[in-house]
C-alpha cells in the first residue's frame, strides 16, 4: 500500500475514533466540568500507553525536539479546554462542523511555515469543503453563541499545534509525539483540575476511560499519518466526522441535523471525492514514472 494510501487510512480511522472521543465526553461533562473530564481524558490515555513506554526504557523520550513537545502542550491545554466546553453549549455535529475552519487554516499554515505546495485540486477541494461548513454554520442567518467562538479559537489552536507536529514528526516516532503529549497534558492539566475539582462517578468514570482510549487511538493514527505525508493532503478527510458526528447525535442525543447540516455535508464529500480521486491517480502516475526511468 503507497503512503497516500495508508495515509488515507489512517486519517479515517483518526476521525472515527475523535468522534467516539467526543461522545463519551460529551456524556461524562453531563455529570462533571470540563477541567475534569480534561485530566482524566489525558491521565487514562497517558496509562494505556504506559506498558509500552516503560518497556522500551523510557527510550520513546529521547528527542531534540523538548521544548517543541512542551510548546504544543501549551497550545493544546487551551484548545482542548475551549473545545470540550464548546462541546457542552452545542449539538455534536455543530461542534464538528465548526472545526472544518482547521484544514483551511492549517492548509494556509503549511504553506507559509513548511513550505508545502497548495495544488490545485486541494485547494478547490477545501474550498468546498469551507463552502459547506458556512451552509452549515449559516453566519448572518442564524446567532452565532459563544460556543461557536470557543470552538473557533480552539480550531485555530489545534492547527498551530497540528503544525509543530509536522515539524517534530521528520524526526520523532508517533509513540515520542504521543508520550511527550499525554506526559505534559496530565501535569497541566492536573494543575488546573486541583482548583476545579469533582468527583466522578463510576459511570462517568467509564466514559472517561473510552474518551481517553478513543483519543488516544486518534493520536497515534493522525501523528504517523503527518508523518507519511503533506499535512494539507490528509485535512480533507477529517470532514469525514460530520457523518460520524451526526449519526451519534441523532442516536445517542437526540439531536436531529437539519436540511443545511447534511446539504453542507454533500457540498463538503464532493470536496473529498476530488481529491481522493486525484491523489490515487497522481500516486499511480509517479509510479509509472518511475519504472519507465529505471527501464
Amino acid at each position: 500500500m503507497s503512503k497516500n494510501k495508508q495515509a488515507i487510512v489512517l486519517i479515517i480511522i483518526s476521525v472515527f475514533s475523535g468522534t467516539m472521543m467526543l461522545t463519551f465526553l460529551k456524556l461524562a461533562q453531563e455529570d462533571v466540568n470540563v477541567y475534569v473530564a480534561g485530566f482524566f481524558r489525558f491521565l487514562f490515555g497517558f496509562l494505556i500507553i504506559c506498558p509500552y513506554i516503560l518497556k522500551s526504557k523510557l527510550t520513546v523520550f529521547k528527542t531534540n525536539h523538548l521544548k517543541k513537545h512542551f510548546l504544543r502542550a501549551v497550545l493544546n491545554l487551551p484548545s482542548m479546554i475551549l473545545y470540550f466546553s464548546a462541546l457542552v453549549m452545542m449539538p455534536i455535529e455543530k461542534v464538528t462542523a465548526i472545526s472544518f475552519v482547521v484544514p483551511f487554516m492549517v492548509t494556509i499554515l503549511a504553506v507559509l511555515f513548511l513550505g508545502e505546495k497548495i495544488y490545485i485540486y486541494r485547494s478547490f477541494a477545501l474550498i468546498l469543503g469551507f463552502i459547506g461548513m458556512l451552509i452549515i454554520l449559516r453566519p448572518g442567518i442564524i446567532d452565532i453563541s459563544i460556543g461557536v467562538y470557543m470552538a473557533l479559537a480552539s480550531s485555530f489552536m489545534w492547527s498551530v499545534v497540528i503544525i509543530i507536529t509536522k515539524r517534530i514528526s521528520r524526526d520523532d516516532s508517533s509513540i515520542t509525539i504521543l508520550s511527550y503529549g499525554y506526559m505534559f497534558m496530565t501535569i497541566f492539566s492536573f494543575i488546573i483540575v486541583l482548583f476545579n475539582w469533582q468527583t466522578p462517578t463510576l459511570q462517568t468514570l467509564i466514559y472517561l476511560f473510552f474518551g481517553g482510549l478513543s483519543g488516544t487511538l486518534l493520536h497515534l493514527c493522525i501523528n504517523h499519518a503527518y508523518k507519511l505525508v503533506d499535512v494539507s493532503m490528509t485535512q480533507p478527510y477529517s470532514f469525514l466526522s460530520l457523518v460520524f458526528a451526526s449519526v451519534v447525535g441523532l442516536y445517542v442525543f437526540n439531536e436531529t441535523p437539519d436540511l443545511f447540516t447534511w446539504v453542507g455535508a454533500s457540498v463538503i464529500f464532493i470536496g473529498v471525492l476530488i481529491i481522493s480521486y486525484r491523489e490515487m491517480k497522481l500516486d499511480k502516475e509517479i509510479i509509472r514514472k518511475r519504472i519507465d526511468i529505471k527501464n
